[in-house]
Formats: structure tokens, C-alpha cells, sequence
């Protein structure tokens, strides 16, 4: 009876020892024996010959500000004939986001760790916090300061303004955001030239807009300047939105 309980015994023991290594080969094989390499492996890979559209997220991004200029700029890879967008989103984070309306992201690139591609449009939709919290976040500032000076373009919807202004990227530009927050943001920053009765605004390199619905007003004017007034309209007659960009008031700078 005491030999039948030491082989029971010799066969668990080897038993576990086996399916531990077993586990543990299975662990290399699936996350590699240097996570940053893994980490960089997984990301996304994106055609070339295209602009690189990079939209900053976070906890408590509000959906429209993101979806509707999203929807405007992915819809360009079914145009022909033109440089088409790559569109992508970034966070402090690969780890699931929560939208202010609850929706869970998982971003796209981590700008804290990941190796980055070059952004030609960086776009920064209105979150929860952008008039507090957020503009504390000194990495994230960082982060849109570098991301502004290699980008053509950086807009920003609603209040998205407010991380620009913080960044110090509005010091010279014309700007607007969301109407009922112009008067926060003159007050916030009362050296800036904060416009109202405009849904966006162009100066420069800069396109804020009032954010809301009217975030596609603003992703549709910088389609009709990139690519002309068909292309903006059949991207527009695509999500059904009558658009005439006479009849959107806005404001043009400095192009």
C-alpha cells in the first residue's frame, strides 16, 4: 500500500512539473522573453504613401468630438485618386479607455512607450477634464507639443482647445471652442484671441472648431482643402450631411 502512495505521489509531482513547464513555454512563445520588443511587434502597420492622422484619447474623451472628425478622415482610403488618411488613436495607455458616454477604446499606440509614427494631423477631441485635471498632466502636454511641431496640421474639437492653449501652441493663432465655454477659456488664458459666432477657425497650421455635431464641419473643410471641393462633398454625402462650406460660419486666417 505504501509503494501504490509514493508512485501516486512520483506521478503528481510529475505531473505539475510538467504542465509548469509547459505554461512556461507556452508564456515565452506568447509574450516573448523582452515585453518592449513584443509591445512594438503588436502594433499597428500602417500602408505608407498616406497622411498619418493621430487622435489623442483618454478617459472621458467625449464620443462625438472623436467619432465624428474619425469618421470623416477613415472614409478617405475609399476615395481614389488622392493621398488617403491613416487614422489611429493614441493614449498614455494600450489599456482600455472609457469615453464620457462609456464606450471602451483600446488605443491604437501607447505615447508614453511605444515607438510612434510620424503624425501628419494631430487631432484633440474635447474629454472630461480639459479644463482642469488634464491640463496638469505634463506628459500629456509634452506629448501634443512634440506631435505639433512635426505635424501639417493639428485641430482640435470643443474643448480640445484647451489642451492647445495649455501647450502653448494658440500663443499666436486665432482659435475658438465649445460657445459656452469661450468666456472660461478668455479667462483662462487672456492673452489669446478666442473668437465666437464661428463653428471653426483656420490659422495657420491651426483648425479649432466649436466641436459637438459640428466636428465634422471642421474634418470636412480640412478634407475640401486637402483634396477640393468633390471629394469633400462625396465624403459628406456618405454620412448623409448636406455640406456647403459657404453656408458654415467659420473663419479663415492664415492658410
Amino acid at each position: 500500500m505504501e509503494k501504490i502512495r509514493r508512485f501516486l505521489l512520483l506521478l503528481l509531482c510529475f505531473g505539475m512539473v510538467s504542465c509548469g513547464e509547459t505554461a512556461s513555454e507556452r508564456t515565452k512563445k506568447d509574450v516573448g522573453s523582452n515585453p518592449s520588443e513584443v509591445n512594438q511587434e503588436a502594433l499597428p502597420k500602417l500602408p505608407s504613401g498616406r497622411y498619418n492622422v493621430a487622435f489623442l484619447i483618454m478617459d472621458g474623451v467625449y464620443n462625438t468630438e472623436l467619432t465624428a472628425p474619425y469618421d470623416i478622415f477613415q472614409h478617405t482610403v475609399f476615395r481614389e485618386n488622392i493621398k488617403p488618411m491613416n487614422v489611429f488613436t493614441v493614449a498614455n495607455t494600450r489599456g482600455p479607455i472609457t469615453t464620457f458616454e462609456g464606450l471602451r477604446i483600446l488605443p491604437d499606440f501607447n505615447y508614453v512607450k511605444d515607438s510612434l509614427p510620424k503624425i501628419d494631423i494631430l487631432v484633440v477631441p474635447s474629454a472630461e477634464h480639459h479644463l482642469d485635471s488634464d491640463l496638469e498632466d505634463k506628459v500629456m502636454i509634452a506629448f501634443v507639443q512634440m506631435a505639433a511641431k512635426q505635424a501639417r496640421f493639428v485641430t482640435s474639437h470643443c474643448d480640445g482647445a484647451f489642451v492647445l492653449a495649455k501647450a502653448g501652441l494658440l500663443d499666436h493663432v486665432v482659435a475658438t471652442t465649445f460657445p459656452s465655454d469661450i468666456g472660461t477659456m478668455r479667462n483662462m488664458f487672456p492673452e489669446l484671441d478666442i473668437r465666437e459666432d464661428v463653428l471653426f477657425v483656420h490659422d495657420g497650421k491651426y483648425i479649432t472648431s466649436a466641436g459637438g455635431a459640428k466636428s465634422f464641419e471642421a474634418a470636412l473643410y480640412l478634407c475640401e482643402y486637402l483634396y477640393g471641393k468633390e471629394i469633400a462633398r462625396s465624403l459628406a454625402d456618405g454620412l448623409v450631411i448636406d455640406w456647403n462650406l459657404e453656408k458654415v460660419p467659420h473663419l479663415i486666417i492664415n492658410q
